[in-house]
């Protein structure tokens, strides 16, 4: 009886686009899309409000944890091989571990959310940092700068694209794994799928709505990479006119 109750529900929600031949042959049905669309706003901003706040949260974590470690080199791998061991938890098993704890709702797909981007942020920053070149910090030392203007005017200034390549990446991660948040109560994106996931047009319109988001936020990290970074842009453009000029001489050589 509950089962016959809740199939009529989702008719009868399935119902409000008009096009019932399509709902009831279970297609792609842009009008019901068109007709319902509200019902996705509340999830779009949850989900939106989500990743913000877990990407924003993990790399303030790791990037404490990366200029401790910077300086505390044997930290390194005590910090890398936790937020591994963090990282390879499946993703529900996170949620549902941390419901006895934190209980069911936002603040628990925060935590897990969170503890997915550490691994991921945490290495590029490191890798950053890394790979600046030692000429440009004997250069500071020249000038007068103690340890901590390196770091913060020399260090992380040439950091940013490894530290933005990761915020890229666990971004793109976030926004896909927290379509699970539902299961905890989360909200988000997720909640609409769970609604009714035999539907093909609620499962794909949703789907669609997190790959345009994920393709989004991507690219306004990309272009903000770009901005901060000009000398990468102006040096790739530099590399690209020597390349050109030198395949002009080498086509002008007489044989």
């Amino acid at each position: 009886m509950a089962s016959a109750l809740l199939q009529l529900a989702q008719v009868e929600i399935r119902d409000r686009s008009g096009d019932s031949s399509c709902i009831q042959d279970n297609g792609v049905c842009p009008g019901w899309v068109i007709d319902n669309f509200d019902r996705y706003v509340d999830p779009l901003l949850e989900h939106i409000v989500l990743v913000l706040i877990s990407v924003t949260v993990g790399f303030l974590i790791a990037f404490a944890m990366a200029a401790a470690s910077h300086r505390q080199r044997w930290l390194v791998p005590t910090f890398t091989g936790l937020t591994g061991i963090l990282y390879t938890i499946p993703s529900l098993a996170f949620f549902f571990l941390l419901l006895p704890i934190t209980g069911f709702g936002a603040d628990t797909a925060i935590i897990a959310l969170t503890a997915f981007n550490l691994q991921i942020i945490y290495r590029n920053i490191v890798t950053g940092l890394a790979n600046v070149p030692a000429s440009s910090l004997d250069a500071g030392r020249g000038m007068g700068m103690t340890q901590r203007q390196l770091f913060f005017k020399v260090e992380i200034p040439l950091a940013v694209p490894e530290i933005i390549a990761g915020i890229r990446v666990a971004t793109v991660s976030t926004i896909a794994i927290a379509s699970l948040a539902a299961f905890a109560g989360g909200g988000g994106l997720g909640t609409e799928i769970l609604a009714d996931i035999t539907f093909k047009t609620g499962v794909l319109f949703t789907s669609l709505l997190l790959i345009t988001m994920a393709l989004i936020f991507d690219a306004l990290l990309f272009f903000a990479q770009r901005k901060l970074s000009p000398w990468r842009s102006a040096g790739s453009r530099a590399a690209a006119s020597r390349r050109q000029r030198l395949a002009a001489l080498t086509r002008a050589r007489p044989t």
